[in-house]
């Protein structure tokens, strides 16, 4: 005879922070010239987590803005060095992502 496995607190706290995590390899939304042209034709510009991918980008998107993108294009920005008190420093890499919606989609970025 078969029994059911109740599922535990341990493993919905697990499917919650994996849940937490697809929203938060989705940073803030770029506020410039260049992506307020941009969300003309439905194109949107994100700041994203520096190890994510375009799969986990739109699935991040879909559940924050509950709108499925049609396209996801990423941009890996190097690292710049500079100089602080006579030393050598390096600043954080980051990456971009171009959300593609659907033509005359819009969503609320602010």
């Amino acid at each position: 005879m078969a029994t059911l496995k109740k599922q535990s607190n341990s493993a919905k706290a697990t499917l919650d922070a994996a849940e937490s995590k697809k929203v938060s390899v989705l940073g803030r939304a770029l506020i410039t010239e260049k992506a307020a042209n941009n969300a003309q034709y439905s194109i949107y510009l994100f700041d994203v987590a520096f190890g994510a991918t375009k799969s986990e980008i739109a699935k991040a998107f879909k559940t924050k803005y509950n709108k499925a993108p049609v396209k996801v294009n990423t941009v890996n920005n190097n690292r710049k060095s500079f100089f602080r008190r006579g030393r050598l420093g390096f600043g954080a890499n980051t990456k971009k992502a171009y959300v593609f919606l659907s033509k005359g989609t819009t969503i609320d970025i602010i």
